[in-house]
């Protein structure tokens, strides 16, 4: 099966198409490795030292990535918020170099998730790792969607694609 773009945002900082600041990332679904996938390439904009991407950046790229991967099954309307992440930096990770974000199940409840995320360089070092637990979108949130949402559905894939 070929892989399967993810839907998209309006402002959100990780994929928001609107968003002036924010990374205007894109996921895919990549059923054969059971993994969600996004590529990408930072500038100098987002480094902390010359040449180094920042580690905030980096953590919020494995926050999506990793929640993300939830959405493996085709339930794009199935949205679930971080309630733990930890973060480990392996090596450093170079502004303007292809990069690769990778998010995994781990395990998976229902209202709860255990995931993974990586990021990986072009040698397939992984610079920075995550594990984190997800938990089901608290309604009080989604109910603040309201033009989030009709992107969101808007940019919903058919799964006949």
């Amino acid at each position: 099966m070929k892989k399967l773009r993810q839907p998209t945002s309006l402002q959100c900082f990780a994929c928001g198409r609107n968003n002036p600041f924010g990374l205007k990332l894109e996921w895919y679904n990549d059923y054969d490795k059971r993994q969600v996938e996004a590529s990408f390439s930072l500038d100098d904009n987002y480094c902390s030292y010359p040449g180094t991407v920042h580690g905030g950046i980096l953590a919020t790229i494995l926050d999506e990535t990793s929640g993300r991967a939830i959405l493996l099954n085709n339930d794009f309307n199935r949205l679930m918020v971080t309630l733990k992440m930890e973060v480990v930096y392996k090596h450093n990770t170079p502004t303007h170099t292809p990069l690769k974000a990778i998010g995994r199940v781990i395990k998976d409840s229902g209202s709860r998730a255990m995931v993974e995320g990586e990021i990986v360089l072009p040698d397939g070092t992984v610079s920075a790792k995550c594990s984190s637990i997800l938990y089901k979108i608290p309604q009080a949130v989604k109910d603040k969607w309201g033009p989030e949402e009709e992107e969101w559905k808007r940019t919903t894939p058919s799964v006949e694609e």
